[in-house]
Protein backbone atom coordinates (compact mmCIF):
# COMPACT_ATOMS: atom_id res chain seq x y z
CA UNK A 1 0.00 0.00 0.00
CA UNK A 2 1.19 3.30 -0.91
CA UNK A 3 0.13 5.67 1.80
CA UNK A 4 -0.45 9.71 0.84
CA UNK A 5 1.50 12.25 1.92
CA UNK A 6 0.10 15.91 2.59
CA UNK A 7 1.75 19.20 4.29
CA UNK A 8 0.52 20.74 7.53
CA UNK A 9 2.77 22.66 8.66
CA UNK A 10 5.26 25.43 7.18
CA UNK A 11 8.20 27.72 8.24
CA UNK A 12 10.30 30.00 6.70
CA UNK A 13 13.73 32.09 6.87
CA UNK A 14 14.21 33.92 3.86
CA UNK A 15 15.40 37.44 2.50
CA UNK A 16 11.50 38.22 1.82
CA UNK A 17 10.57 37.66 5.34
CA UNK A 18 10.59 35.14 8.41
CA UNK A 19 7.23 34.70 8.94
CA UNK A 20 4.70 32.77 6.26
CA UNK A 21 2.30 35.57 6.25
CA UNK A 22 5.12 38.22 5.44
CA UNK A 23 7.01 35.98 3.16
CA UNK A 24 3.68 35.39 1.09
CA UNK A 25 2.84 38.97 1.10
CA UNK A 26 6.15 40.02 0.11
CA UNK A 27 6.36 37.89 -2.67
CA UNK A 28 2.47 38.62 -4.36
CA UNK A 29 3.26 42.32 -3.69
CA UNK A 30 6.40 42.19 -6.03
CA UNK A 31 8.87 43.21 -3.16
CA UNK A 32 12.48 42.38 -3.67
CA UNK A 33 14.83 41.10 -1.45
CA UNK A 34 17.96 41.80 -2.85
CA UNK A 35 20.22 44.70 -2.52
CA UNK A 36 23.65 45.83 -2.20
CA UNK A 37 25.76 43.21 0.01
CA UNK A 38 26.10 44.65 3.54
CA UNK A 39 28.03 41.82 5.30
CA UNK A 40 31.74 41.97 4.00
CA UNK A 41 32.80 44.20 1.49
CA UNK A 42 32.99 44.17 -2.24
CA UNK A 43 35.04 46.53 -3.28
CA UNK A 44 37.53 44.13 -5.75
CA UNK A 45 34.71 41.70 -6.83
CA UNK A 46 32.64 42.30 -9.65
CA UNK A 47 29.22 41.58 -7.94
CA UNK A 48 27.86 43.67 -5.41
CA UNK A 49 24.57 42.29 -4.68
CA UNK A 50 23.03 40.08 -2.19
CA UNK A 51 19.51 38.29 -0.94
CA UNK A 52 20.41 38.78 2.42
CA UNK A 53 18.03 37.77 5.53
CA UNK A 54 16.90 40.67 7.53
CA UNK A 55 15.90 40.83 11.54
CA UNK A 56 17.07 37.43 11.78
CA UNK A 57 17.94 36.60 15.65
CA UNK A 58 19.15 32.88 16.68
CA UNK A 59 18.24 34.10 19.97
CA UNK A 60 14.81 33.79 19.61
CA UNK A 61 14.76 30.35 18.64
CA UNK A 62 18.21 28.41 20.20
CA UNK A 63 19.40 29.69 23.74
CA UNK A 64 22.36 32.14 23.42
CA UNK A 65 24.89 29.30 24.43
CA UNK A 66 23.46 26.64 21.74
CA UNK A 67 23.52 29.02 19.59
CA UNK A 68 27.15 29.70 19.30
CA UNK A 69 28.14 26.14 19.04
CA UNK A 70 25.61 26.15 15.37
CA UNK A 71 26.78 27.54 11.78
CA UNK A 72 24.25 29.96 10.58
CA UNK A 73 22.73 27.16 8.36
CA UNK A 74 21.88 25.21 11.21
CA UNK A 75 20.46 28.24 13.12
CA UNK A 76 17.73 28.88 10.18
CA UNK A 77 16.32 25.45 10.05
CA UNK A 78 16.03 25.10 13.36
CA UNK A 79 14.07 28.65 13.23
CA UNK A 80 12.18 27.43 10.29
CA UNK A 81 11.28 24.18 11.41
CA UNK A 82 10.21 25.78 14.95
CA UNK A 83 7.65 27.79 12.61
CA UNK A 84 6.98 24.75 11.23
CA UNK A 85 5.80 22.87 14.27
CA UNK A 86 3.80 25.40 15.44
CA UNK A 87 2.23 25.54 11.90
CA UNK A 88 0.90 22.41 11.83
CA UNK A 89 -0.60 22.15 15.66
CA UNK A 90 1.75 18.78 16.06
CA UNK A 91 1.84 17.79 19.94
CA UNK A 92 5.18 16.52 20.42
CA UNK A 93 4.16 15.03 23.76
CA UNK A 94 1.34 12.62 22.37
CA UNK A 95 3.86 11.97 19.11
CA UNK A 96 5.16 8.57 18.13
CA UNK A 97 8.42 9.64 17.88
CA UNK A 98 10.05 6.56 16.51
CA UNK A 99 8.22 6.93 13.29
CA UNK A 100 8.85 10.51 13.04
CA UNK A 101 11.89 11.59 10.84
CA UNK A 102 14.38 14.53 9.45
CA UNK A 103 15.59 14.90 5.98
CA UNK A 104 17.09 18.07 5.09
CA UNK A 105 18.84 19.31 2.22
CA UNK A 106 22.05 21.50 2.26
CA UNK A 107 24.51 21.95 -0.40
CA UNK A 108 27.32 24.15 1.08
CA UNK A 109 27.11 23.18 4.64
CA UNK A 110 28.80 25.30 7.79
CA UNK A 111 30.87 27.84 5.35
CA UNK A 112 30.85 30.55 7.73
CA UNK A 113 32.62 28.31 10.35
CA UNK A 114 35.20 27.18 8.21
CA UNK A 115 36.62 30.62 7.12
CA UNK A 116 35.97 32.00 10.78
CA UNK A 117 38.20 29.16 12.02
CA UNK A 118 40.64 29.15 9.13
CA UNK A 119 41.04 32.53 10.41
CA UNK A 120 41.66 31.56 14.21
CA UNK A 121 44.16 28.92 13.01
CA UNK A 122 46.52 31.24 10.94
CA UNK A 123 46.46 33.96 13.56
CA UNK A 124 46.55 32.04 16.73
CA UNK A 125 47.37 28.74 15.84
CA UNK A 126 45.91 25.05 15.92
CA UNK A 127 45.29 25.06 19.61
CA UNK A 128 42.54 28.19 19.55
CA UNK A 129 40.34 26.06 16.82
CA UNK A 130 37.31 25.21 18.52
CA UNK A 131 36.27 21.68 19.82
CA UNK A 132 32.92 22.32 17.70
CA UNK A 133 34.76 22.83 14.06
CA UNK A 134 33.44 19.96 13.15
CA UNK A 135 29.95 19.96 14.06
CA UNK A 136 29.52 23.45 13.30
CA UNK A 137 30.84 22.69 9.41
CA UNK A 138 29.40 19.53 8.65
CA UNK A 139 26.33 19.45 6.39
CA UNK A 140 23.89 17.12 8.30
CA UNK A 141 24.16 18.93 11.60
CA UNK A 142 20.68 21.15 10.38
CA UNK A 143 18.79 17.68 10.55
CA UNK A 144 20.48 16.31 13.51
CA UNK A 145 19.45 19.97 15.77
CA UNK A 146 16.30 19.30 14.42
CA UNK A 147 15.79 15.30 15.12
CA UNK A 148 17.59 16.17 18.45
CA UNK A 149 15.73 19.08 19.81
CA UNK A 150 11.63 17.38 18.99
CA UNK A 151 13.44 14.21 19.91
CA UNK A 152 12.75 12.39 16.49
CA UNK A 153 13.82 8.61 16.05
CA UNK A 154 13.00 7.83 12.72
CA UNK A 155 15.09 8.44 9.80
CA UNK A 156 17.13 11.37 9.93
CA UNK A 157 19.23 12.47 6.88
CA UNK A 158 20.72 14.89 4.37
CA UNK A 159 20.50 15.18 1.25
CA UNK A 160 23.79 17.51 -0.97
CA UNK A 161 22.76 17.65 -4.70
CA UNK A 162 23.87 21.75 -4.86
CA UNK A 163 20.84 23.82 -5.61
CA UNK A 164 18.40 20.69 -6.03
CA UNK A 165 19.27 19.50 -2.63
CA UNK A 166 16.39 20.78 -0.86
CA UNK A 167 13.63 19.30 -3.52
CA UNK A 168 15.41 15.85 -3.34
CA UNK A 169 15.26 15.98 0.30
CA UNK A 170 11.13 17.17 0.37
CA UNK A 171 11.08 13.80 -2.50
CA UNK A 172 12.75 11.52 -0.25
CA UNK A 173 10.74 12.45 2.75
CA UNK A 174 7.46 11.88 0.60
CA UNK A 175 9.07 8.04 -0.18
CA UNK A 176 9.47 7.53 3.65
CA UNK A 177 5.97 8.65 3.81
CA UNK A 178 4.43 6.66 0.92
CA UNK A 179 6.58 3.47 2.18
CA UNK A 180 4.93 3.45 5.61
CA UNK A 181 7.97 4.12 7.73
CA UNK A 182 7.28 7.04 9.49
CA UNK A 183 4.03 8.93 10.11
CA UNK A 184 5.79 12.47 10.59
CA UNK A 185 8.55 13.82 8.62
CA UNK A 186 10.17 17.15 9.18
CA UNK A 187 11.55 18.48 5.41
CA UNK A 188 12.71 20.70 3.49
CA UNK A 189 16.75 22.47 2.99
CA UNK A 190 18.74 25.27 4.39
CA UNK A 191 21.57 27.89 3.65
CA UNK A 192 24.01 30.35 4.73
CA UNK A 193 26.73 30.46 1.69
CA UNK A 194 26.80 34.24 1.84
CA UNK A 195 30.58 34.54 3.11
CA UNK A 196 33.47 36.18 1.40
CA UNK A 197 35.38 33.08 0.23
CA UNK A 198 32.05 31.44 -1.39
CA UNK A 199 31.20 34.60 -2.91
CA UNK A 200 34.34 34.98 -4.21
CA UNK A 201 34.26 31.35 -5.69
CA UNK A 202 31.35 32.00 -7.80
CA UNK A 203 32.45 35.45 -8.56
CA UNK A 204 35.38 33.64 -10.05
CA UNK A 205 33.28 31.41 -11.84
CA UNK A 206 31.40 34.25 -13.77
CA UNK A 207 27.87 33.31 -12.40
CA UNK A 208 26.56 36.11 -10.33
CA UNK A 209 24.71 39.18 -11.38
CA UNK A 210 27.18 42.34 -12.49
CA UNK A 211 24.20 44.41 -12.00
CA UNK A 212 25.48 47.52 -9.65
CA UNK A 213 22.80 50.77 -10.31
CA UNK A 214 19.70 48.93 -9.42
CA UNK A 215 20.48 46.07 -7.30
CA UNK A 216 16.96 44.56 -6.56
CA UNK A 217 16.44 44.49 -10.41
CA UNK A 218 20.00 41.99 -10.52
CA UNK A 219 17.54 39.25 -10.52
CA UNK A 220 16.47 39.03 -14.32
CA UNK A 221 14.68 35.40 -15.25
CA UNK A 222 13.74 34.78 -18.85
CA UNK A 223 14.63 38.03 -19.66
CA UNK A 224 17.24 38.48 -22.58
CA UNK A 225 19.29 41.03 -20.24
CA UNK A 226 20.25 38.45 -17.21
CA UNK A 227 23.34 38.20 -16.35
CA UNK A 228 23.80 35.75 -13.75
CA UNK A 229 22.15 34.92 -10.37
CA UNK A 230 22.06 36.48 -7.01
CA UNK A 231 23.06 34.49 -3.87
CA UNK A 232 20.53 34.27 -1.48
CA UNK A 233 20.82 32.72 1.88
CA UNK A 234 17.49 31.43 3.97
CA UNK A 235 15.97 28.36 4.88
CA UNK A 236 12.22 26.48 4.54
CA UNK A 237 10.98 23.37 6.05
CA UNK A 238 7.97 21.49 5.84
CA UNK A 239 5.80 19.08 7.83
CA UNK A 240 5.17 16.02 6.00
CA UNK A 241 2.19 13.49 6.92
CA UNK A 242 0.33 10.80 6.06
CA UNK A 243 -2.53 11.48 5.09
CA UNK A 244 -4.22 8.86 7.76
CA UNK A 245 -1.90 11.17 10.57
CA UNK A 246 -3.05 14.33 9.63
CA UNK A 247 -7.01 13.31 9.33
CA UNK A 248 -7.04 11.38 12.75
CA UNK A 249 -5.76 14.97 14.58
CA UNK A 250 -7.57 16.66 12.51
CA UNK A 251 -4.98 18.75 11.03
CA UNK A 252 -5.36 21.83 8.54
CA UNK A 253 -3.64 20.63 5.00
CA UNK A 254 -2.64 22.85 2.68
CA UNK A 255 -2.02 20.55 0.03
CA UNK A 256 -1.23 17.53 -0.86
CA UNK A 257 2.63 16.03 -1.76
CA UNK A 258 1.59 14.13 -4.68
CA UNK A 259 4.80 13.16 -7.06
CA UNK A 260 8.52 13.45 -7.02
CA UNK A 261 11.17 12.82 -9.77
CA UNK A 262 14.61 12.76 -9.84
CA UNK A 263 17.55 12.17 -12.67
CA UNK A 264 21.24 13.19 -13.13
CA UNK A 265 21.99 15.24 -16.57
CA UNK A 266 25.40 13.12 -16.59
CA UNK A 267 27.04 15.45 -18.82
CA UNK A 268 29.35 18.33 -16.67
CA UNK A 269 29.56 19.61 -13.66
CA UNK A 270 28.21 23.18 -14.23
CA UNK A 271 26.74 23.41 -17.34
CA UNK A 272 23.11 21.55 -18.01
CA UNK A 273 22.42 19.34 -20.57
CA UNK A 274 22.09 21.33 -23.68
CA UNK A 275 17.95 20.79 -24.41
CA UNK A 276 16.95 19.93 -20.92
CA UNK A 277 16.56 16.17 -21.41
CA UNK A 278 17.80 15.09 -17.86
CA UNK A 279 15.38 17.90 -16.18
CA UNK A 280 12.25 16.71 -18.80
CA UNK A 281 12.61 13.37 -17.73
CA UNK A 282 12.24 14.27 -13.99
CA UNK A 283 9.32 16.13 -14.75
CA UNK A 284 7.67 13.67 -16.82
CA UNK A 285 8.54 11.49 -13.84
CA UNK A 286 7.27 13.26 -11.00
CA UNK A 287 3.84 13.64 -13.53
CA UNK A 288 3.22 10.24 -13.57
CA UNK A 289 4.35 9.34 -10.56
CA UNK A 290 1.23 11.51 -9.19
CA UNK A 291 -0.82 10.89 -11.84
CA UNK A 292 -1.38 13.89 -13.34
CA UNK A 293 -1.58 15.00 -16.71
CA UNK A 294 0.27 18.15 -18.39
CA UNK A 295 -3.49 19.59 -18.85
CA UNK A 296 -4.20 19.52 -14.92
CA UNK A 297 -0.71 21.21 -14.26
CA UNK A 298 -1.66 24.72 -13.15
CA UNK A 299 1.30 27.09 -11.97
CA UNK A 300 4.99 25.94 -12.34
CA UNK A 301 7.88 27.17 -9.75
CA UNK A 302 10.61 27.81 -12.45
CA UNK A 303 14.07 27.04 -11.39
CA UNK A 304 14.60 30.01 -12.91
CA UNK A 305 17.75 31.25 -12.25
CA UNK A 306 18.47 34.38 -14.07
CA UNK A 307 22.03 32.88 -15.76
CA UNK A 308 21.84 32.36 -19.39
CA UNK A 309 21.99 28.26 -19.99
CA UNK A 310 19.40 27.33 -17.37
CA UNK A 311 16.41 29.49 -18.06
CA UNK A 312 16.48 28.65 -21.92
CA UNK A 313 17.32 24.98 -21.04
CA UNK A 314 14.36 24.70 -18.33
CA UNK A 315 12.24 26.82 -21.06
CA UNK A 316 12.88 23.52 -23.41
CA UNK A 317 12.34 21.13 -21.10
CA UNK A 318 8.92 22.33 -20.22
CA UNK A 319 8.49 22.68 -24.09
CA UNK A 320 9.32 18.69 -24.05
CA UNK A 321 6.95 17.70 -21.61
CA UNK A 322 3.70 19.66 -22.14
CA UNK A 323 4.10 19.92 -25.60
CA UNK A 324 0.84 22.37 -27.09
CA UNK A 325 0.11 22.84 -23.32
CA UNK A 326 3.51 24.53 -22.62
CA UNK A 327 1.85 28.28 -23.74
CA UNK A 328 -0.81 27.95 -21.43
CA UNK A 329 0.49 26.73 -18.25
CA UNK A 330 1.67 29.88 -15.79
CA UNK A 331 5.37 29.95 -14.48
CA UNK A 332 7.24 32.12 -12.62
CA UNK A 333 10.74 32.15 -10.96
CA UNK A 334 10.55 34.02 -7.57
CA UNK A 335 14.48 33.82 -7.64
CA UNK A 336 13.54 37.33 -9.08
CA UNK A 337 12.66 38.36 -5.24
CA UNK A 338 14.46 36.26 -3.11
CA UNK A 339 17.38 35.20 -5.01
CA UNK A 340 19.11 31.94 -5.23
CA UNK A 341 19.59 30.41 -1.94
CA UNK A 342 21.08 27.21 -3.73
CA UNK A 343 20.68 24.09 -0.97
CA UNK A 344 17.48 26.16 0.33
CA UNK A 345 15.51 26.78 -2.60
CA UNK A 346 13.88 24.08 -3.65
CA UNK A 347 12.19 24.32 0.32
CA UNK A 348 10.75 27.92 -0.13
CA UNK A 349 9.60 27.17 -3.72
CA UNK A 350 7.90 24.67 -2.48
CA UNK A 351 5.86 26.58 0.11
CA UNK A 352 5.78 28.50 -2.23
CA UNK A 353 3.46 26.58 -4.48
CA UNK A 354 1.88 25.30 -1.36
CA UNK A 355 0.56 28.90 -0.97
CA UNK A 356 -0.55 29.37 -4.62
CA UNK A 357 -3.00 26.39 -3.97
CA UNK A 358 -4.07 27.77 -0.09
CA UNK A 359 -4.60 31.11 -1.54
CA UNK A 360 -5.52 31.12 -5.23
CA UNK A 361 -2.79 33.34 -6.84
CA UNK A 362 0.29 33.12 -8.27
CA UNK A 363 3.23 35.41 -7.58
CA UNK A 364 5.27 36.82 -10.57
CA UNK A 365 8.79 36.73 -12.16
CA UNK A 366 9.73 40.46 -11.59
CA UNK A 367 12.46 42.13 -13.68
CA UNK A 368 11.00 40.48 -16.60
CA UNK A 369 11.37 43.64 -19.61
CA UNK A 370 13.07 42.25 -22.57
CA UNK A 371 12.10 38.93 -23.82
CA UNK A 372 14.19 36.39 -24.83
CA UNK A 373 13.56 34.44 -28.23
CA UNK A 374 14.61 31.03 -26.81
CA UNK A 375 12.04 31.94 -23.50
CA UNK A 376 8.97 32.40 -25.07
CA UNK A 377 6.43 30.80 -22.17
CA UNK A 378 3.86 32.37 -20.25
CA UNK A 379 6.42 33.38 -16.91
CA UNK A 380 3.85 35.35 -15.36
CA UNK A 381 5.75 38.76 -15.92
CA UNK A 382 5.98 41.62 -12.72
CA UNK A 383 2.38 41.46 -11.79
CA UNK A 384 1.08 38.69 -9.62
CA UNK A 385 -1.75 36.69 -10.75
CA UNK A 386 -5.03 35.78 -8.90
CA UNK A 387 -5.86 32.15 -10.26
CA UNK A 388 -7.27 28.81 -9.04
CA UNK A 389 -4.32 26.59 -8.31
CA UNK A 390 -5.25 22.82 -8.10
CA UNK A 391 -1.54 21.50 -9.50
CA UNK A 392 1.13 22.89 -8.88
CA UNK A 393 4.89 21.88 -10.15
CA UNK A 394 8.76 22.48 -8.34
CA UNK A 395 11.56 22.44 -10.74
CA UNK A 396 15.34 22.23 -8.81
CA UNK A 397 18.42 21.54 -11.13
CA UNK A 398 21.95 21.88 -9.29
CA UNK A 399 25.46 21.74 -10.31
CA UNK A 400 26.41 18.07 -11.24
CA UNK A 401 23.15 17.50 -13.44
CA UNK A 402 20.89 17.33 -10.75
CA UNK A 403 17.35 17.61 -11.31
CA UNK A 404 14.52 16.99 -9.00
CA UNK A 405 10.61 18.17 -9.03
CA UNK A 406 8.02 17.77 -6.93
CA UNK A 407 4.50 18.02 -7.70
CA UNK A 408 1.63 19.36 -5.04
CA UNK A 409 -2.13 19.26 -5.42
CA UNK A 410 -5.13 20.37 -3.58
CA UNK A 411 -6.76 18.49 -0.99
CA UNK A 412 -10.28 17.43 -1.67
Amino acid sequence: MKHRAVITGMGVVSPVGNQLDKFWNSLIEGKSGIGLLTRFDTTNLPTKVAAEVKDFEPTDWVNKKESRHMDRFAQFAMAAAKMALQDSGLDLETLDKERAGVVIGCGIGGVTTFEEQKEVLMAKGSGRVTPFFVPMLISNMAAAHLSIEFGLQGSSMTIVTACASATNAIGEALRIIQRGEADVVFCGGTEAPITSLAFAGFCAAKTMSTEKEHPEQASRPFDQRRSGFVMGEGAGVLVLESLEHAEARKAHIYAELAGYGSTSDAYHITTPRPGGAGAARAMKLALDDAGIKVEDVDYINAHGTSTGPNDSTETAAIKTVFGDVAPKVAISSTKSMTGHLMGAAGAIEAIICALSIENGAIPPTTNYGEPDPECDLDYVPNIARKQAVNVAMSNSLGFGGHNATIVLRKFI
